[in-house]
């Protein structure tokens, strides 16, 4: 057995044991307000030899961190049966308790039965992780927009029709080139299908957000969605979970066949049709996962019990259109945005744009005094037939440039005129929203000024373009080692291309992809002092990540202060955010990500090979706290792809 392998089954025995030990904690919460019985007794009992058995396993992995690294390299100190037989032995005795616990629910009144059945809601809910901010209604996308009541009458009245018909097509496939507003129809449905209490689960993909950018969380947080909606699949999911502790860790098919269809497919209770919204399927990382979510997703039409629709948008890229082509044609439906008659898209826009004028010029006149109002009748027809004109088909450039005219900082006189000016020439619609938008910023300034605001811009902007998961400006200011008033002036012009909300510790999110798209791609962009290098900004976050992961508020050994073979179900939350702030979190979490990216290679005695002979298991047991120890094999075997040197193979040979 390879010491790889050795230090894979160390990590999965871990990982039961955190698993377990949050389990564990829940049945000591429901012990402690038990009345002293026989029965309780006996549900002591196991959960004292519960305790026993996670304790013997972590005081062997002690045991192991404590070795030298010369004994670590020569003696295979692990094996992968004594972590099954762990495992095991971790079902075991969960069953025992289990079996326990409903023991005591028979000596219970009502009430206590409904403390058994919310404890055991705990256990399953605290067994299934989740992507945060995913669920269309979550408090991170709340402003977010809602079509006008006006706009897209005729394609949200398809989709409800779709959604009503028992004998309709599993999946409403929407498609559109970006800024057409997919997103935007896609919240509009989700919140009437969840006050009609049809909706079962939602997803919304967003490329950068963390897990919201990849599919590793996508089937365990449609459960967790639909568990919540249907309690009867309740039983159905803890089977699952207590037959497979690692069944978070499987593949795409076998999370989808255990949680979600074998459950589905179990269900006694009969239900009208229940809807599923994944939107912007396309930023999911891996083409790969893409098709298999595709393909499970259509195999939801054979379920008998509940009829299930899943309304589904992205764009029309290639790994998608194959993904539909595979499948049966009787499986889906397709609607494309861009074949929507130009003159109904025109109309939506333009019912859009004068709601959104309105309302400026009202907010506008609330703060001025009556000599400055704008007129009653501004912008009028003909500036509105025009910015219409100017965004049709796209509505992202509609909402972009009524944010930048509405900017509560500027005239929005001036600012009409400024996009106006932009009506004519050879360039695509992003550039006439998005450069207008730049270049305002150069306005007044003299060459030497433009150059630093150019250099300024690359840095922060293009660093929030790159991120793998949004920051705060507080956490983005101390990663690239610059101030926070300095990112604050930088960010302030940008209201109407970014998200920045006042409390400095919430995260800063581009409103719209196709933003960082053209930032990063786009050739007249890239011709400006705006334009942002890929590579080179995540050579420069790799970089920075590794700089604060090595000064003085980074990473060293026994970092949260815990006493010795203290539990981590034991550590308080806050505490792991006391000693590992946001920044830190970041940090350890993609520094080998922005690595990777910016195509650097490590040599012997590099700064990459310093940091990891002194920090690797400072570096790993960071990662423990924060429940991202699952991750640090993938990460280290993406660390060895890229060396050039021996040593470093020895190096991170030598802490597995």
């Amino acid at each position: 057995m390879s010491q790889h392998e050795q230090m894979a089954a160390l990590l999965i025995g871990l990982e039961t044991a955190l698993s377990m030990s949050d389990r564990l904690k829940v049945y000591m919460d429901f012990w402690r307000n038990m009345p002293a019985t026989q029965a309780r007794m006996n549900f002591e009992a196991a959960l004292i030899d519960f305790h026993v058995l996670l304790l013997r396993f972590l005081a062997s992995a002690m045991r192991i961190y404590q070795k030298g690294r010369l004994t670590r390299a020569f003696d295979p100190f692990w094996k992968l049966e004594d972590v099954r037989s762990f495992e095991r032995d971790c079902d075991r005795i969960a069953t025992r308790a289990e079996t326990e616990a409903h023991n005591c629910d028979r000596t219970l009144a009502a009430s206590g039965r409904e403390n058994l059945d919310n404890l055991l809601t705990q256990i399953d809910l605290l067994n299934l992780p989740f992507a945060g901010g995913a669920a269309f209604d979550s408090y991170q996308d709340d402003l977010d927009p809602r079509c006008h009541p006006d706009t897209r009458v005729d394609l949200l009245r398809q989709i409800r029709d779709w959604a009503k018909d028992p004998q309709g097509k599993c999946i409403f496939w929407l498609n559109g080139m970006a800024g057409t507003g997919k997103s935007t129809i896609s919240r509009t449905v989700a919140q009437e299908f969840a006050d009609q209490g049809q909706l079962g689960a939602s997803f919304f993909f967003k490329r950068g957000e963390g897990d919201r950018g990849n599919a590793s969380r996508f089937f365990t947080t449609l459960t967790r969605q639909l568990v919540a909606q249907m309690p009867s699949l309740l039983s159905s999911v803890r089977e699952a979970i207590n037959a497979d502790q690692l069944i978070f860790e499987k593949s795409l098919k076998e999370q989808f066949q255990k949680l979600i269809y074998q459950p589905l497919s179990q269900s006694l209770v009969r239900l009208p049709i229940l809807v599923l919204v994944i939107d912007a399927l396309d930023e999911c990382e891996r083409e790969g996962d893409i098709k298999t979510i595709l393909f499970l997703l259509s195999q939801t039409q054979h379920l008998k019990s509940v009829h299930v629709r899943v309304f589904l948008t992205s764009r029309p890229e290639l790994p998608i259109q194959l993904g539909f082509e595979r499948m049966s044609v009787d499986a889906h439906r397709d609607v494309e945005l861009h074949d929507v008659p130009r003159e109904t898209i025109h109309h939506d826009i333009s019912a859009f744009v004068k709601a959104e004028f309105t309302k400026i010029r009202n907010d506008y006149n609330w703060t001025m005094s009556q000599d400055s109002c704008l007129s009653a009748d501004w912008p009028g027809e003909q500036n509105l037939r025009a910015i219409t004109e100017i965004a049709t088909p796209l509505f992202i450039v509609a909402a972009t440039i009524c944010r930048f005219i509405g900017s509560p900082q500027w005239d929005p006189e001036e600012r009409l005129a400024t996009i106006l000016e932009y009506k004519s020439g050879h360039m695509s619609q992003l550039e006439r929203t998005y450069l207008p938008v730049l270049n305002q910023l150069l306005v007044g300034l003299i060459d030497s000024e433009k150059e630093r605001l150019g250099r300024e811009f690359r840095e922060i902007v293009g660093a929030i373009a790159i991120l793998a998961d949004p920051l705060s400006t507080f956490s983005l200011a101390k990663l690239l080692g610059v101030s926070k008033k300095r990112i604050d002036l930088r960010l302030r012009p940008l209201h109407s291309v970014l998200r920045i909300p006042k409390d400095q510790h919430s995260p800063v999110r581009f409103l719209h992809l196709s933003f960082s798209e053209f930032l990063l791609e786009n050739e007249k962009c890239r011709q400006t002092s705006f334009g942002v290098d890929g590579i080179a900004t995540h050579r420069m976050l790799a970089e920075c990540c590794l700089k604060l992961l090595s000064g003085p508020e980074g990473l060293r050994k026994n970092i949260c202060h815990l006493e010795s073979a203290q539990l981590r179900s034991e550590v308080e939350p806050q505490t792991i955010r006391d000693h590992l702030p946001e920044r830190i979190r970041y940090a350890c979490r993609y520094w080998v990500h922005h690595l990777e990216k910016s195509t650097t290679r490590i040599h012997d005695q590099d700064k990459i090979h310093s940091f990891l002979k002194e920090h690797l298991l400072h570096w790993l047991e960071a990662l423990s706290l924060m429940g991202n120890v699952h991750h640090s094999v993938h990460m280290i075997g993406q660390l060895e792809l890229l060396t050039v040197s021996k040593a470093f193979r020895c190096v991170t040979m030598n802490a597995k």
